[in-house]
């Protein structure tokens, strides 16, 4: 799990990684961590903190024209785009580096527009014609198979070899349901106003990218209906994202050979050795009924249209690296799902494709200029803290009895913590990078990390790897193994910065940590046992009382607003809300124990607690426009910033106390209503 149980996704300029700036800027102005100036003190605290700790800043930084929002995350993200341009740029100079030479040759590949121009749908004139030419069901399945393992992406349903969740020390072969363009179900089944205006951009988009392709508009048209029947049919198939949310309704193993009573149009043994996987007599699907829809569809579904449906695929995973005229018309579509008014710059879009192809080597070079080694020192020294604390507060709980307490300290001692960046890096020597062939090095490394993925059946798993690249702006915690990571980008103010007060730090990445921790003990993190298995290891009695009280999170939740009708939704955000509640009560718990809190000394006219919760709350100030909102309630597990920083807080004696909040004040909530978990 990834961005499933990630601390974020939603988001101070940086002053530089962990306080340190590049050569270049030998004299850093120091942070002021708290600023008085991007506060509203016409705001109580008491009836929104949020906009008590942000409110001017929010007013002052609209969403730029190329964003969908625009907030302490994205100004981070911008300053690492900055970062990753200048160490690419550096490196396409580095002929004598052939790691260098390769992540530059990738960058100018991407830069060259004048020769992506000139080759206009060249780079995709073979696989249409290869599409046009299939004769039956069958040859249409083969080239799904084949394209996954050229790096052509995978259309219709999801594939991977990953850990079995019930045996973590082996890989298997795993489904899941997918096929559609739109971000979520709900657009294809609701007929709410929101959801016919991008349903209906999407429907015109379909007919404009095949009429680029150098299709007829009537026939454009009729391509464009067969491509919407098909996914609304996949669509109507799909559990929603609340129900996969569980790990054992998700979690369900055939037999390879069974598989013909599951889909009887499928010969599951000869598609899978044609994706290159051989010898697996299991597999896990994460929705069967998912794919006895797809069996009926291969029937019922005219061989043309399942044509058309390739050919879009095609397509929309080329678009971004063809020519202006696609790369336009794929970012109309993203404007009618997001608001984003203007495409990114050119460079900051390249930047970060190599980023997620060749993560590591560009990885290398980011860690070796970006981050200091005392760092990982330190991060460790309070990684390690929160988790004493997290276990005093355990052996404490007044609901749950000493046989849990035992399995839930197990669990939390055997956590593996990974810190900045990996031990072992990813050798990308054997993949062929042009300097004149984007679309093609995007494929080529595509295809190698399908390959690697393959490579892993039957091997022991490798639990040095990262799910993480280390410029990255998050963290994540991971159930199968047990472990917590935190990437180098994370590692810097509004989070960390080895110049702030320790307010600032166990406000900041203190709650991080805590957010990390707490996700393996969250509704879903709690299914899994110290081992990383998938295994009950509550008495009945804690499992329910657990689940009362997470119950008042999900209500909790449910009751904000976010846009006019629009609610957060309280089930899908319940780990992340969990993780933020528990996190941050522990990051305070932690942070009572130094020496700055038990001085109990102002700074800039705060004491230390009360600068502990506006470091939190800096954290999550955000603005983001209506579109990327309401796709953001619909698919995103995380609650927006507004929430995230007012959520927890009231379920908090310590916010009380610090701000004086009293009854009348708009958040208060009496004692006896506070939610108490970890």
């Amino acid at each position: 799990m990834r961005l499933l149980v990630t601390f974020t996704l939603c988001g101070a300029a940086a002053a530089g990684l962990l306080g340190f700036m590049p050569p270049e800027d030998p004299k850093p102005k120091k942070p002021k961590y708290i600023d008085r100036a991007n506060m509203d003190l016409s705001v109580k605290p008491g009836d929104n903190f949020y906009y008590y700790a942000n409110g001017s800043w929010l007013k002052k930084n609209p969403v730029p024209a190329s964003k969908t929002r625009w907030g302490s995350f994205d100004e981070l993200r911008e300053e690492s785009s900055r970062r990753l341009r200048k160490l690419l740029e550096e490196a396409g100079k580095n002929s004598s580096d052939p790691k260098q030479q390769k992540i530059g040759d990738f960058y100018r590949s991407g830069m060259d527009t004048a020769h992506i121009e000139s080759q206009g749908m060249n780079p995709i004139r073979a696989d249409l014609q290869r599409i046009d030419a299939l004769t039956s069901t069958q040859a249409f399945l083969d080239e799904l198979a084949w394209e996954r393992t050229q790096g052509m992406g995978g259309a219709l349903f999801s594939f991977t070899i990953s850990q079995d969740r019930k045996k973590v020390d082996q890989y298997i072969p795993q489904i899941g349901q997918g096929g559609i363009t739109l971000p979520d179900r709900d657009y294809y089944l609701k007929n709410d106003k929101r959801s016919t205006t991008v349903r209906d951009a999407y429907r015109k988009h379909l007919m404009e990218m095949f009429v680029l392709a150098g299709i007829g508009a009537r026939e454009a048209d009729r391509m464009g209906d067969a491509v919407l029947r098909i996914e609304t049919a996949l669509a109507k198939a799909q559990m929603a994202r609340v129900e996969m949310r569980d790990p054992y309704k998700t979690y369900n193993k055939f037999a390879v050979k069974d598989l013909a009573n599951l889909t009887p149009g499928v010969d599951w043994n000869s598609l899978l050795g044609k994706m290159k996987l051989q010898g697996a007599d299991s597999i896990i699907i994460s929705n069967p009924n998912f794919l006895r829809a797809v069996d009926v569809l291969l029937s019922a579904v005219p061989l043309e249209d399942w044509k058309t449906y390739l050919k879009w695929n095609l397509l929309n995973s080329t678009a971004p690296y063809l020519s202006r005229s696609f790369r336009e018309q794929d970012f109309k579509l993203r404007q009618a799902l997001s608001g984003q008014k203007e495409m990114a710059p050119r460079w900051q879009f390249v930047s970060g494709l190599i980023d997620q192809q060749l993560g590591d080597a560009l990885g290398q070079l980011y860690v070796a200029k970006y981050f200091q080694p005392e760092a990982k020192e330190r991060m460790l020294a309070l990684v390690n803290n929160l988790q004493e604390t997290f276990a005093s507060r355990i052996k404490g709980l007044d609901w749950m009895s000493q046989e849990t307490k035992v399995r839930a300290l197990e669990k939390l001692n055997a956590f593996t913590k990974k810190i900045a960046y990996p031990d072992k890096w990813k050798d990308y020597s054997s993949i062929n990078i042009a300097a004149n062939d984007l679309l093609g090095n995007v494929r080529r490394s595509a295809q190698w990390r399908y390959n690697e993925m393959i490579g892993r059946f039957g091997r022991p798993v490798d639990r040095t790897e990262w799910g993480m690249t280390p410029p990255t702006i998050n963290a994540y915690y991971s159930p199968v193994n047990n472990e917590i990571a935190f990437p180098a980008g994370i590692l810097q103010f509004p989070f960390f910065d080895f110049g702030a007060d320790d307010a600032v730090n166990y406000g900041g990445i203190g709650a991080v940590i805590g957010h990390e921790i707490t996700h393996g003990f969250d509704d879903q993190g709690r299914q899994y046992a110290a081992s990383g298995n998938l295994s009950d290891w509550w008495t009945k009695a804690d499992a329910d009382l657990f689940k009362q009280r997470a119950d008042q999170v999900v209500a909790q939740y449910n009751a904000f607003t976010v846009l006019d009708t629009l609610h957060v939704n309280g089930r899908l955000t319940l780990g992340e809300n969990l993780a933020d509640l528990g996190g941050l009560s522990m990051a305070y718990e932690a942070f009572t124990k130094t020496k700055q809190f038990q001085e109990g000394k102002k700074v800039d006219g705060f004491t230390p607690a009360q600068r502990f919760f506006l470091s939190w709350a800096q954290v999550w100030r955000s603005n983001a426009t209506p579109e990327a909102m309401a796709q953001l309630i619909l698919t995103d597990p995380h609650s927006p910033g507004e929430h995230r920083a007012n959520g927890p807080i009231v379920n908090m004696d310590a916010w009380y106390q610090a701000f004086n909040i009293q009854p009348g004040d708009k958040m208060y909530k009496a004692p006896e209503q506070r939610i108490r978990i970890w």
